[in-house]
């Protein structure tokens, strides 16, 4: 059985670091990826089974991205979690095609269990 990816793009270092680490408790490969203007590319590449993306992100914005995915056959399956401190976070990020939206800040067991439940998959505790 192949191992589940999870993409993350998110230009905040801090938050793409604290999520790689989140995502070590379960059994998948994580993705990293803090520059927009590459997701699309990398994306195509690793086809992930998850996508978290932050809505506001230099360049290509999250719903931009989104979009984009939603219209690529090879990559419209992906689950996507939307994050963002946007107030209108939710409407942009689910009108965009995202699966779930999330605010920022999160709780770590929160964001945890919307991955797990999007990969079915059991933590390693």
């Amino acid at each position: 059985m192949t191992r589940k990816k999870i993409f993350i793009c998110d230009d905040d270092k801090g938050i793409s670091e604290m999520l790689e680490m989140i995502f070590e408790f379960i059994d998948a490969e994580t993705i990293v990826e803090t520059n927009s203007i590459n997701a699309y590319e990398r994306l195509r590449q690793y086809k992930p089974d998850v996508l978290i993306v932050d809505l506001w992100m230099p360049v290509i914005s999250g719903d931009l991205l989104i979009q984009k995915i939603r219209k690529d056959r090879e990559l419209s399956n992906i689950f996507i979690l939307c994050i963002s401190a946007s107030r209108d976070g939710k409407t942009i990020a689910l009108d965009a095609g995202a699966d779930m939206f999330l605010p920022k800040p999160f709780d770590m067991d929160g964001i945890l269990s919307i991955v797990e439940d999007a990969l079915k998959i059991e933590s390693a505790n």
